[in-house]
């Protein structure tokens, strides 16, 4: 007997018919099973190659061992990969971080980031606790943009001072203010000019390897070969440009000290872990939902996310390791890989451990200018061009908003301008909704018979028009100014009627203002006054 047109039909062993009893079923699952890892295991690889410059980058931009950073992506791919929340994002030290992670290493010392990561560890594992993951869905993207511009900026900013083997100025000013100096001193060759040569070189790598026949770009990541080209040229001609100290894995693992818990006890210390835990959760979160739109695998549950971060965070600082945050850049490099599963994640992780275990001297190869050059890259993108340029073309408001979240950033830091662009967002979100219309319009006189003059003869006359005010929107303080001066250009010899029925919301304050306006334009005017519908009786 055929089969029914459409179908074929199925082998011995592979589906129900003939198939010994109790093994119908093993051909399928065996399929399913073997066929994610046809893509996870690759993916691993690639995210793996990727990961590896930017957990040393991270790490020696931020004041500490290079294999600190490493440790940070093992426990974000063996330990948060596992973990439910998210299935494709990868996690690991950030460049998001470093600028705050580097004033924290200078204030309270190299010991006290231990624990400042397990504070913020702690703090995300109560907010997942308490379901605050979706929360973070309600912050301003103008804010959160402005905050990646600003840290990219500083970051920016600051490494390339590194990679002319310049150490930085400390502020955001100063830095800027320096780089004048810098370009000058990198021409006319006062700077290290193999350093400025080998950076510069590396920036183009970086910049251009794109270009390159898409089975050469997509088979090596651009920043290992930047990185590599580097290393391999640097050992090679025996450039006399710094290099990364190379520890063992051990030796930099260290347990958080108790003698640096009285410094972060004070105002500073608690800003900085909360400067912590807002930017590493709101980074996470934020990269989750833009992992979620580059694929059609299971969406990401944020509460469970922000407690896999937690859990991360925790073991970091236990280990005295960098904060970790989910990495929007090895994410997509995971998704785009087409890992299906959460194993490419923990695999990268894997490779991570079994080189900083089996090959930490290759470390020691590397030149310092090489992963400056790295981090300007990372800095340079962290600055959305074609965001800024859309707002500024459709909603300047929100422009406005990320530009200083940017600047004040810069200027002051990472928590205060993040401060300040959230109020900034919260005022202007607070001004647009409180729109409120006045109309004032005149009302057709009322006719009133004249008195019959000796001799004349009677006929009317038309007294004053009454004024017709009609509020409409939202009365709120933010309007206070001109809904006083309309009612108070309103003539006190004219009779006037006010309608505040269209209103959807009156607050306090205006209700307080409209009741003294009304009971003084009683006082010193002859005209009536109404009011429509009646003012609530204020305390």
């Amino acid at each position: 007997m055929s089969a029914p047109p459409g179908r074929s039909e199925s082998p011995p062993g592979r589906s129900g018919e003939g198939a010994p009893p109790g093994r119908a079923r093993r051909g399928p699952v065996r399929a399913v099973r073997a066929v994610p890892w046809r893509f996870d295991l690759p993916a691993s690889l690639v995210v793996f190659l990727v990961a590896l410059p930017l957990c040393v980058g991270v790490a020696v931009a931020s004041g500490v061992p290079a294999e600190l950073g490493l440790v940070t992506g093992i426990v974000g791919g063996l330990v948060v990969g596992a973990l439910p929340g998210s299935s494709l994002q990868v996690s690991g030290p950030a460049a998001g971080l470093t600028v705050l992670v580097y004033e924290a290493v200078q204030e309270y010392g190299a010991g006290a980031l231990g624990l400042l990561v397990l504070a913020t560890g702690l703090l995300q594992l109560a907010m997942g606790a308490l379901r605050l993951g979706r929360w973070f869905r309600a912050m301003s993207a103008s804010v959160v943009h402005g905050m990646l511009a600003g840290i990219g900026l500083t970051l920016l900013f600051g490494q390339l001072y590194a990679l002319a083997d310049r150490r930085a100025p400390s502020t955001g000013p100063e830095k800027i203010a320096g780089l004048p100096a810098l370009l000058r001193d990198a021409v006319t060759g006062a700077a290290t000019p193999a350093a400025v040569a080998l950076g510069v070189a590396t920036l183009l790598v970086l910049a251009f390897w794109k270009y390159l026949p898409a089975q050469v770009a997509r088979t090596v990541p651009a920043p290992l070969a930047a990185v590599g080209l580097a290393a391999a040229v640097t050992a090679s001609a025996d450039l006399p440009v710094a290099r990364i100290r190379v520890s063992g894995l051990l030796d930099v693992v260290r347990l958080p000290e108790r003698d640096a818990l009285g410094g972060l006890a004070s105002t500073a210390g608690v800003g900085t872990v909360l400067a912590f835990t807002l930017i590493a959760s709101a980074e996470t979160l934020f990269s989750a939902a833009a992992v979620d739109r580059m694929h059609h695998g299971p969406r990401t549950d944020y509460d469970r996310e922000l407690t896999a971060q937690g859990v991360g965070n925790t073991l970091c600082g236990l280990l005295g390791a960098l904060p970790m945050t989910a990495v929007i850049v090895r994410s997509a490099t995971n998704v785009q890989a087409g890992a299906r599963t959460k194993a490419s994640r923990v695999l990268h992780g894997l490779w991570l451990l079994l080189f900083t275990a089996l090959l930490p001297g290759v470390l020691g190869l590397v030149p310092l200018t090489a992963l400056a050059a790295v981090l300007v890259h990372a800095g340079a993108k962290l600055v959305p061009v074609r965001r800024i340029v859309g707002l500024c073309r459709e909603h300047r408001g929100e422009a406005v908003v990320l530009a200083v979240t940017a600047v004040s950033i810069i200027t002051t830091d990472l928590f205060e301008g993040v401060l300040i662009g959230i109020g900034l967002a919260v005022v202007k979100s607070a001004w647009q909704t409180s729109h409120l219309q006045i109309a004032v319009e005149e009302l057709p006189p009322p006719e009133a018979p004249e008195p019959v003059a000796a001799g004349g003869a009677a006929g009317p006359e038309l007294t004053r028009a009454p004024l017709r005010v009609r509020l409409s929107g939202n009365a709120t303080f933010l309007r206070l100014p001109r809904l006083l001066d309309a009612l108070e250009r309103l003539p006190a010899d004219r009779p006037v009627e006010l309608d505040w029925s269209g209103l959807r919301h009156l607050d306090h304050a205006c209700t307080v203002a409209l009741s003294t306006w009304a009971e003084q334009h009683r006082a010193r005017s002859s005209a009536p006054l109404a009011v429509e519908p009646p003012l609530p009786t204020v305390a």
